[in-house]
């Protein structure tokens, strides 16, 4: 197979500093403007800012085995890296002569006209700089790194429907155990529920939670009675609760759309089994602290539109805007008491934070919930994940049909990407909620806006 050149755009190396090595033994070429755009970003305190300086340290590695105008082998079994600059004339008059996108297609111009027996193809993340290069006839592909599923669709839901004779379904509901043969439960994982249905009568059903192979199903404790006040208005909001209330489970995973119940449900989880957690008997005369000491609350700092500027005050007072959904939920399950939610926060059993402190904390005794984490990158997820201490648990939610965060999409996403890594171990469990609960108008928009 005849040897290509990869044009690889700055938007690629600020979301995987990795980038450069994913195009096997085919030349590298890096625009001089990649590297100024890369160093306007090297001082931000997130991922972006992370991937900026990642990259940077690979190319000076570089620099030190050779001269990056004439080449670098990148290592062994890789292409040659070269930093180029581009001939301005070959930018057509129609573009901007000094627009970063425009000179690193022309950069990639100039090393098509420079080798025309050889394919360049320029890698972008930026849709309309993808456009551009088609209307030119220059080859051009996104980069979609960590990309396990192909479309939000396909993402792993967390339950399945299994077709079942009657009189299972009937001893199920007697209370006998139950132990599905192993091709029914093929592709099953730890903690997916299930829906029964009767094979006589599709109306006959039952729910249950599957464990592992040869292992009875367990039954779903939560089913009628909710928590804190919340009952459950659908099956896939059943399921969640299950999970949530779960102490086996430490890392729970909810996607969901706006108005699904995702975020209502996970505080309600949480404020039960802090709040309102009894004391545990032990032995005479012993008793075990409640699992739980305290409910911790967080997002990202991620702006829906155009961003207001700096905030003032305290680091509270800051995150006071970013947290109203949060501070609505919380009051809406305190009973609109908003002296009550206060009292919870001063005494320590409520805290709401800003995930950009988190990283070398260690939790532990907690309920931690991170809201819109739809808006995370991988490494972002790792991060808060590698955070949790002993006796915690962590609820991750988040809509991935509204992404804000221009670096990842429905497919490369932080939440998108824990789900389908995580889901083949016992200590994690995840659900989609389909079904929006809000508002008539809520789900009407969501549906179909």
């Amino acid at each position: 197979m005849a040897k290509k050149t990869y044009v690889i755009d700055t938007s690629a190396y600020l979301t995987d500093a990795n980038a450069i090595y994913s195009y096997g033994n085919n030349d590298i070429v890096v625009p001089l403007k990649v590297l100024e755009e890369i160093d306007n970003h090297k001082k931000r305190q997130d991922s972006v800012g992370v991937n900026a300086r990642h990259i940077i340290r690979i190319f000076d590695a570089l620099r030190e085995k050779g001269n990056l105008n004439k080449g670098v082998r990148l290592q062994k079994g890789k292409g040659i890296v070269s930093v180029k600059s581009c001939d301005q004339s070959l930018i057509p008059k129609d573009l901007k002569a000094n627009h970063a996108d425009h000179i690193i297609i022309a950069t990639a111009l100039t090393e098509q006209a420079a080798n025309p027996a050889r394919k360049v193809i320029v890698v972008t993340r930026d849709i309309n700089m993808r456009v551009i290069c088609d209307s030119l006839g220059l080859s051009c592909e996104d980069y979609s790194p960590k990309q396990l599923v192909k479309s939000g669709d396909s993402i792993y839901s967390g339950y399945a429907e299994i077709l079942v004779d009657e009189q299972i379904v009937d001893r199920f509901y007697e209370g006998e155990k139950i132990v599905l043969e192993e091709d029914v439960t093929k592709g099953l994982y730890a903690n997916q529920m299930i829906m029964m249905i009767s094979n006589a009568n599709e109306k006959k059903t039952a729910l249950a939670r599957f464990d592992a192979p040869h292992q009875p199903l367990k039954t779903l404790e939560h089913n009628r009675a909710g928590v804190w006040g919340i009952k459950p208005r659908n099956k896939e909001q059943v399921y969640a609760l299950e999970l949530l209330m779960d102490p086996e489970i430490p890392v729970v995973s909810l996607i969901g759309k706006a108005g699904s119940g995702k975020t209502l449900c996970a505080i309600a989880a949480g404020l039960e089994q802090i709040l309102n957690a009894k004391i545990e008997e032990v032995e005479q005369d012993k008793k075990r602290e409640k699992r739980y000491k305290r409910l911790i609350v967080s997002r990202p700092v991620q702006p829906l539109g155009k961003d207001i500027g700096f905030l003032p005050g305290t680091m509270e007072e800051k995150m006071a805007p970013w947290l109203m959904p949060i501070q609505d939920n919380l009051q809406y399950l305190m009973g609109d008491s908003k002296a009550t939610l206060e009292m919870y926060m001063e005494k320590g059993c409520i805290e709401i934070e800003a995930l950009t402190y988190i990283r070398g904390r260690s939790i532990s005794n907690a309920f931690i919930i991170i809201d819109e984490a739809q808006n995370l990158t991988a490494h972002e997820i790792k991060t808060i994940l590698t955070r949790v201490g002993e006796g915690t648990k962590i609820v991750f939610t988040g809509d991935i049909e509204q992404i804000d965060n221009v670096y990842v999409d429905s497919t490369t996403n932080g939440l998108t990407y824990a789900v389908e890594m995580l889901k083949e171990y016992d200590l994690t469990g995840h659900i989609t909620l389909k079904r929006g609960e809000r508002s008539n108008v809520a789900t009407l928009a969501a549906k179909i806006l």
